[in-house]
């Protein structure tokens, strides 16, 4: 009988213990204290994130993370603007090739043709101002030829002008057979010559010219020159 009162005294105190501890951990939930929260689940000790945590770095949102931890420089350079290679030019020698070619029809005419053989667009403004030989002055232009709008030529367009050489019916004054000719190129105001002046070749007898020497204005298809 001592023996089984024993081994109820040793459970009761047993109790007694576990039921003290209870209370302890209790009184510890009031602030004063520290909460034993047990072990951890997986949670590391150390402060460090666990090993699949998601990555706080740029890549994370979408960026690639550049070298050394920062993000690439953004791009501050300013947009370019318009190429200025579409920007019209005054067409002058240099830039174009100039042909003079006899016509039969109409006759005692020549036909000018400019190419333009440079990159950007350019403007034949006016009229071709042409000399024949060592000429001191150009002919006059024939003002009804004049067009509605300044011939533009894009690159490999040709624009046209034909030259009234003498008069058909031999009324003209001071005849006399050219072998070399020179173009000019007007400026904007039309009273001044711009950049280099052609140099078409004329066929090998030469052409016979008189004081009815005259010119058209510079015209965009050949039949609106030859209409003079």
């Amino acid at each position: 009988m001592s023996g089984i009162r024993n081994s109820r005294t040793r459970l009761v105190g047993a109790a007694a213990t576990v039921v003290l501890a209870a209370l302890s951990l209790t009184a510890c939930n009031d602030g004063t204290g520290v909460t034993d929260e047990g072990a951890s689940t997986g949670a590391s000790t150390t402060g460090s994130a666990p090993a699949d945590a998601p990555a706080s770095d740029a890549s994370s949102q979408g960026k690639p993370a550049a070298p050394g931890g920062s993000e690439p420089a953004a791009n501050t350079a300013a947009p370019k603007g318009p190429a200025s290679a579409d920007k019209p030019v005054t067409c002058e020698g240099s830039t174009t090739k100039t042909v003079a070619a006899p016509l039969n029809r109409p006759v005692n005419h020549m036909l000018l043709t400019v190419t333009n053989t440079g990159s950007k667009p350019c403007f034949l403004y006016t009229y071709p101002a042409v000399r024949f030989g060592e000429a001191q002055a150009v002919p006059p232009v024939i003002e009804d030829s004049r067009p509605q709008a300044v011939v533009t030529l894009a690159p490999g367009e040709s624009g046209y002008a034909s030259v009234n050489l003498s008069a058909a019916d031999g009324s003209g004054t001071n005849g006399r057979t050219e072998k070399s000719l020179t173009v000019y190129f007007h400026g904007r105001s039309g009273n001044e010559s711009v950049g280099a002046g052609a140099h078409p070749a004329l066929p090998a007898k030469g052409v016979y010219v008189d004081d009815s020497l005259e010119v058209t204005y510079w015209q965009q298809s050949m039949d609106d020159a030859l209409t003079w």
